[in-house]
């Protein structure tokens, strides 16, 4: 089976040897996506809100690049620094999901890339 290196500029580029997603078949990885701004590659400031939001806009990129939605998630993994904000990532992953939602976990990590206070990475198929 051949793999196919699914980028674009419409998202930050990887801050280390790895793909922003890798389609293998009909699968697709999308690699774990912080907050950053894809223009500057820095933090996006604004609050936790707002980081949750650039993480879920970057990750929408890429699976366009890819030729798919969010809706074709079927695994969704989040990592948060900070538990106690399980629920606004509930809410706002909500407005970029339908139903049937993905399979998804949550992590609680002690601390991410660039000081980053979420991650999130899935798998689509496609």
């Amino acid at each position: 089976m051949s793999r196919q290196i699914i980028s674009t500029d419409r998202a930050p580029k990887a801050i280390g040897p790895y793909s922003q997603a890798v389609r293998a078949g009909n699968t697709v990885y999308l690699s774990g996506q912080i907050p950053l701004d894809p223009a500057t590659g820095e933090l996006v400031g604004g609050g936790f809100e707002a980081e949750a939001r650039r993480v879920f806009d970057n990750l929408l990129a890429v699976a366009a690049a890819a030729g798919a939605t969010l809706d074709h998630a079927v695994r969704v993994t989040i990592y948060l620094t900070d538990l106690g904000k399980f629920p606004i990532v509930n809410d706002i992953m909500s407005g970029y999901f339908t139903e049937p939602f993905p399979a998804r976990v949550t992590i609680g990590v002690a601390s991410l890339p660039k000081g980053a206070s979420v991650e999130v990475d899935c798998i689509l198929v496609i």
